[in-house]
């Protein structure tokens, strides 16, 4: 090193200082590819852009997107470099193999170097000896090397020395490294996003969860309320956060919205993001800020954080950069929450195609088949919380929080041709779901940033930032598709950050990017018509049928006779009926303006049915006379002369 102390620098450390960095952002895109080279490539889709932590292939690999670097050569002169463009104290790597179905490509060892001009290259040593680190020994799993002392410097090489004997170099990398003071490098100050927010911006153990809900609760008593709606696998408590104005009771006339995240308990992004817009509205209800006062005071809001949090726990334990893309996902029984509801699509095709709607079956609250209520059947403890959660609260509008990609997702999630894997399959509310996609996708701080780098194989950003879930991929059994069918609520699936487990020093980065997104489409349940059906007397009727001329999709009435129909700016002809009811229809139009337009209804019995509402209360049946013994009876009157 002596040799060399003009161009690298080894100070010694104090115990804060050897403190491993945080990641620099490979994975997470803020290392651009322009910051990536490498010695050689196979080909362009296995170039250095794609040596990225977690960065995955796709089911179908191409020229384009593959799921590492890999070297053009398998020898031991090959190299991955990242340019940090700027003096950084590198304290680690942490190295994957090839994300692939169909290879087996992994590194077994490797040796860093590192440069402060790129031609001159000093080699970590072991004393005299070059340091080797021992690397991956299968192709997913993370495996982190800390070195001995930081160093200090601008490029940073890894040089392959063994690879899987049945494979190529190839490899996917993170460099954990902080950047040393320099308030003049215009690289950091270009790149660097600050937030005013004063929150607790870091990841939280479930106790910790729990903890940070109950201060906000303290904060805000009189607007919010702690409860929980089941327990997961493992015992947990699924704690949900309710805002409201009146926490606790459904207001007749305001809307329910909901938010959940963590189905996949290692994508803890939405969780967090949840834990801090709880945190954020409390303190923004408190210092006056109107928009969020108008919110609570005319919206009952429920925020779900962790609906997985056995998954969770599991890929906390292991750490944001070591938990790879499926450690957690799954909760103790190994099923996937989010996928794991009964496939009401296909019940519900079917009953078009032998034509028993609407004389049998209706277009909304499609049943849950027998089979799949039964013990034997593999529905999770946490599904059935989030079913029945879902069934007692009428809920409007709702998104799922996810992580791993930047686009939102609307229903229908599966295809409706058989053994199709992508297909458009909209539903009669196609439009509106494009606008509430859009809505949060729009006002994402990258979402639909034409010029962002995709964060695995989809350019999500040439369609706005938005897809219908079929023509993604095929998925039965979504708990979008479940809530639109078997419920009022219209679900969409928000994918929040290409990262699933950010590093928390980039909370605050990611919090900026989904803030605004978060309350906007928090205010789009407040878009369409709601009112009340009532009857003659002014009493509220349960279960009303509310339909939307030209939509084939119902909505009901809740348990006050309230409802809110989600629609686009239009003029529309809607009909209110209920069983034992005549129907009523009446032209209402709803403007580009938030804030739904009132819609109520009064209904009356027909003569018949309240005849028949008499005889059923007295304990009599109206007497049936068959036609023909009916003038029989009447024929021989008139003979009689009577």
């Amino acid at each position: 090193w002596n040799k060399r102390e003009k161009l690298f620098y080894c100070p010694s450390w104090n115990d804060d200082e050897l403190q491993e960095c945080p990641p620099m952002g490979l994975e997470s895109l803020k290392i651009d590819d322009f910051q990536l080279h490498a010695s050689s490539t196979k080909r362009y889709g296995l170039g250095a852009h794609r040596g990225r932590l977690n960065i995955q292939a796709g089911l179908y690999e191409d020229d384009l997107y593959d799921g590492a670097w890999c070297a053009g050569r398998d020898d031991p002169l090959q190299w991955f470099e990242v340019d940090a463009r700027r003096l950084t104290k590198f304290t680690g790597v942490i190295t994957q193999g090839r994300n692939s179905l169909w290879s087996s490509d992994w590194v077994t060892s490797y040796k860093v170097m590192i440069s402060n001009d790129s031609h001159t290259w000093m080699t970590l040593k072991n004393g005299s000896d070059d340091l080797i680190f021992r690397s991956n020994r299968e192709k997913e799993i993370p495996v982190q090397n800390i070195f001995p002392t930081p160093v200090v410097a601008r490029y940073i090489r890894v040089n392959p020395q063994s690879w899987f004997s049945s494979g190529s170099i190839c490899m996917r990398v993170e460099i954990l490294g902080c950047p040393m003071p320099d308030p003049n490098n215009y690289y950091h100050r270009r790149n660097e996003v600050i937030t005013s927010d004063d929150l607790d911006f870091r990841h939280h153990t479930y106790k910790e969860m729990r903890q940070l809900m109950k201060v906000v609760n303290e904060m805000c008593p009189n607007i919010t309320r702690i409860y929980n709606i089941g327990k997961s696998q493992g015992g947990l408590k699924l704690y949900a956060f309710e805002i409201s104005d009146n926490p606790g009771e459904h207001e007749v006339g305001e809307p329910e919205f909901r938010y959940t995240a963590g189905s996949h308990g290692n994508e803890v992004l939405g969780r967090e993001l949840l834990l801090l817009l709880m945190q954020f509205m409390c303190l923004e209800y408190l210092s006056g800020n109107q928009r969020i006062r108008h919110l609570v005071e005319e919206t009952r809001i429920h925020l779900l954080p962790s609906v997985n949090p056995d998954g969770y726990e599991k890929a906390f334990e292991v750490g944001s950069e070591l938990s790879g893309w499926s450690l957690g996902r799954w909760n103790n029984n190994g099923i996937d929450i989010h996928h794991n509801f009964p496939d009401l699509s296909s019940v519900l095709w079917e009953a078009e195609a032998k034509k028993l709607i609407p004389r049998k079956m209706f277009n909304h609250h499609v049943p849950i088949p027998e089979w799949y209520q039964s013990q034997n059947a593999s529905v999770a403890l946490e599904t059935r919380a989030l079913m029945a959660w879902m069934e007692k609260m009428p809920f409007v509008l709702g998104s799922n929080l996810q992580g791993g990609e930047l686009v939102v997702t609307f229903p229908y999630d599966r295809t409706r041709s058989p053994g199709v894997t992508r297909e458009q399959t909209p539903t009669p509310d196609d439009h509106i779901f494009r606008w509430l996609a859009f809505s949060y996708a729009s006002t994402h701080r990258l979402m639909t940033d034409a010029s962002r780098r995709v964060c695995h194989t989809e350019d999500f950003a040439k369609e706005d930032g938005t897809i219908n879930g079929a023509s993604w991929h095929t998925a039965a059994g979504s708990m979008n598709d479940f809530s639109y069918l078997h419920t009022n609520c219209f679900e969409l699936t928000m994918f929040v950050g290409c990262d699933k487990f950010p590093h928390e020093n980039e909370l605050p980065e990611e919090w900026e990017n989904n803030r605004e997104s978060l309350l906007v489409f928090m205010e789009q349940v407040h878009r369409g018509i709601k009112g009340v059906v009532r009857d003659l007397q002014g009493r509220g009727i349960a279960n009303a049928i509310i339909s939307v001329e030209g939509i084939n999709h119902d909505v009901r009435t809740a348990a006050d006779g309230d409802y809110w129909r989600l629609l686009n700016p239009g003029e529309y002809k809607v009909t209110a009926r209920a069983h034992g009811y005549a129907s009523a229809s009446k032209k209402c139009e709803v403007g580009y303006e938030i804030g739904a337009t009132r819609c109520d209804f009064k209904i009356g019995r027909p003569n018949l049915s309240r005849i028949r509402e008499i005889m059923e209360k007295f304990n009599r049946q109206p007497i049936k006379l068959q036609v023909r013994q009916l003038q029989t009876h009447r024929s021989g009157e008139r003979l009689l002369g009577t």
